[in-house]
C-alpha cells in the first residue's frame, strides 16, 4: 500500500553538525536522518552514474517512488513493458542501489501506474485496476464504473498506446449472413484459441469494402481473445502504427519498440491500406515475419485484397497472402434487414418508446444498399426525428429523413483477372497466352486490348498493371493503351468488340 502523500513530503530532519574522525576524515550524515524522497534522488544519482545518462533516460526517468518499510521498497513505472525489462535486466543493480542507501532492504518491488487527465490515476496491483490516493472519489461519492476501458484487452494498450475498443463491437452484436459468415468463423476461431494452441490461420487477412463489419470482426477478435486474461492482444490501426514507429525513432526508443511489439500474443492491424513509407513497411515485414514465424497470431484488415496493396512491399503482399484471405461481400437486402432489427432493439435499451414499423425497416433495408454505417445513420435520424418532434415514426418521416442516403446502385468492382478471363475467352487464347513472353499476333492484340481495358475500367496504375500481366515494364503498358486508343477511333469493328469486352464486365 502506497504511503500518504504527506510522508512522502516530511520535512527533512535537523542533522547533526559534521564531526571529524579519528584519521582526520569527515565521516558522513548518518543515512536515519533522510527522508525517503532523499534517499530516492540518492539512488537516481547511482543509477545514473552507474547506467549512464542514455540508459538511464530510456529506463529509469518514469520511475516513481511509492512507499518505503524497514525491508521492502515500492516503486511504480508506467507500462508492463518498463516494469518487465527493469526486472529482467536492472532489479539486482536497482536492489544494490538502495542498499548502499538503506542496508536493511531486501527487495524492491515495482508495481503499475496509469495516468488519466487531471492528475488522477489508476494503479495496477495484482493484475487489478484500483484508484491512486489521489484518484479516489471523494467520500459519500461512489465511483463511476467503466466499462470497456478497463477490460484486460487494455494490458497491451497501456505499453504501446493501441488505438480505442469499441465495447459495442463484440461477436454478440455481430449479425452473420451469407456475405460474411466465412469470416466471421475465421475470426472466432482466432478469438477463441488459447496460448500454446497450434495456430491455424496465419496470417488471417479479411477484406471488403468501407462498412461492411471488418473493423467489428476485428475488435471483436481483440474483446474476446482477452477475455480469460490468457494472451496479449494488441489493436492497431495502420496510422497508430506508424504513429507510433516515428515516435519511437524520434525519441530514440525504437527497440523498445520493436521488442514490445514482438512480444504481443496476437497482433491485430486494421486499415493496412493506409500503411506509406518504407521504413514503416519495413518495420512491419520484420515483426508480421517475427510473429509469424514464432507462432504469434497475426491479422490484418484492408479495404482491398494483398495483391492490390500496390504501395505496400512485394515481400509483405506475398506473406500476407500466404495466410488465409477472406473477403467479406456486400450486405444482401435480408442481412440489412436482420442488421436494422437488431440495432432497434439495442436502442430499445436506451429509448423503449422508440418503435420502428416493420414496413419502414423493410423499406430502409431495400433502398439503403451502399454499407452497414448508412443503416445505421438512418436510425439515428429516425431516432432523433422521433425524440426531437414527439411526432411517431412513419413511413413519410422515414421517405424524408433518409433520402439523401439512397444511393444509385454502384457499377460493378472489375478485377484485372477477371478481363483478363473474359479477353481471353473472347479471343481464343489462354490467360497463361496473355502472360507469357509470346509475340505472336493472334497474342499481341489480346494482351493489348486487355491492359487497355485494365487502365480504363480499374483504379490500377501503368505499373501495377505491368506486374499483373507477367511483369511487364509500365512503358509496355502505356504502349499498349495507346495503340489500342489509336485504333479504336479508325477501326469500328474493334470498337464493338471492345465495348461488348465492357458490357460483359459489367455484368
Amino acid at each position: 500500500m502506497s504511503m500518504p502523500s504527506n510522508a512522502l513530503r516530511a520535512p527533512v530532519s535537523s542533522r547533526r553538525d559534521s564531526a571529524e574522525a579519528s584519521d582526520g576524515q569527515a565521516t558522513e550524515e548518518p543515512q536515519t536522518m533522510l527522508t525517503d524522497q532523499e534517499r530516492w534522488i540518492r539512488v537516481k544519482q547511482r543509477l545514473r552514474t552507474e547506467v549512464g545518462e542514455d540508459i538511464f533516460s530510456s529506463w529509469f526517468a518514469r520511475m516513481e517512488l511509492e512507499a518505503v518499510t524497514v525491508e521492502a521498497v515500492q516503486v511504480s513505472v508506467p507500462t508492463r513493458f518498463l516494469k518487465s525489462w527493469i526486472q529482467s535486466h536492472y532489479a539486482e543493480r536497482v536492489l544494490a542501489c538502495w542498499k548502499a542507501e538503506m542496508p536493511d532492504v531486501r527487495r524492491v518491488d515495482i508495481e503499475l501506474r496509469t495516468a488519466v487527465r487531471g492528475g488522477a490515476g489508476l494503479r495496477i496491483r495484482n493484475d487489478r485496476l484500483e484508484p491512486s490516493a489521489d484518484a479516489r472519489a471523494p467520500s459519500g461519492i461512489e465511483p463511476i464504473e467503466m466499462r470497456g476501458q478497463m477490460a484486460p484487452v487494455q494490458s497491451a494498450h497501456e505499453s504501446l498506446g493501441g488505438s480505442p475498443l469499441d465495447p459495442r463491437l463484440t461477436f454478440d452484436s455481430f449479425v452473420v449472413g451469407r456475405s460474411n459468415t466465412l469470416a466471421h468463423a475465421a475470426a472466432l476461431q482466432v478469438a477463441s484459441a488459447k496460448r500454446g494452441d497450434p495456430v491455424m490461420f496465419n496470417p488471417l487477412y479479411i477484406h471488403s469494402g468501407v462498412g461492411l463489419g471488418k473493423t467489428h470482426l476485428l475488435q471483436a477478435i481483440a474483446w474476446n481473445g482477452n477475455a480469460g486474461r490468457d494472451r496479449k492482444i494488441l489493436y492497431l490501426t495502420a496510422e497508430k502504427f506508424m504513429y507510433g514507429f516515428v515516435a519511437a525513432l524520434r525519441s530514440q526508443t525504437a527497440l523498445m519498440f520493436k521488442e514490445a511489439l514482438r512480444g504481443i500474443d496476437v497482433l491485430v492491424i486494421d486499415d493496412l491500406q493506409f500503411l506509406q513509407g518504407k521504413n514503416t513497411q519495413a518495420e512491419f515485414c520484420h515483426t508480421l515475419n517475427a510473429l509469424v514465424d514464432a507462432g504469434r497470431q497475426v491479422i490484418v484488415a484492408a479495404d482491398r485484397p494483398p495483391a492490390d496493396l500496390e504501395s505496400l512491399d512485394d515481400r509483405v503482399r506475398s506473406r500476407l497472402a500466404g495466410g488465409l484471405v477472406v473477403e467479406m461481400g456486400s450486405l444482401d437486402e435480408s442481412l440489412r434487414l436482420e442488421i436494422l432489427h437488431a440495432r432497434v432493439a439495442v436502442t430499445r435499451h436506451a429509448h423503449p418508446s422508440f418503435d420502428v414499423p416493420p414496413m419502414v425497416l423493410t423499406f430502409i433495408a431495400r433502398t439503403i444498399t451502399h454499407n452497414g454505417r448508412d443503416l445505421d445513420g438512418a436510425l439515428n435520424r429516425l431516432l432523433a426525428h422521433n425524440k426531437l418532434t414527439g411526432f411517431p415514426v412513419t413511413m413519410e418521416m422515414a421517405e424524408r429523413a433518409v433520402r439523401d442516403l439512397i444511393r444509385p446502385p454502384e457499377p460493378k468492382r472489375v478485377k484485372i483477372e477477371d478481363i483478363q478471363r473474359i479477353v481471353a475467352l473472347q479471343y481464343n487464347v489462354s490467360r497463361a497466352d496473355l502472360l507469357s513472353s509470346r509475340r505472336t499476333a493472334n497474342v499481341v492484340r489480346p494482351r493489348q486490348i486487355a491492359m487497355y481495358l485494365a487502365k480504363t475500367l480499374t483504379l490500377r496504375s501503368l505499373p501495377e498493371i505491368g506486374r499483373r500481366f507477367g511483369g511487364r515494364d509500365h512503358t509496355t503498358v502505356l504502349h499498349a493503351v495507346r495503340k489500342i486508343e489509336g485504333l479504336v477511333g479508325n477501326d469500328t469493328s474493334l470498337a464493338e468488340e471492345i465495348e461488348l469486352l465492357k458490357r460483359l464486365l459489367q455484368e
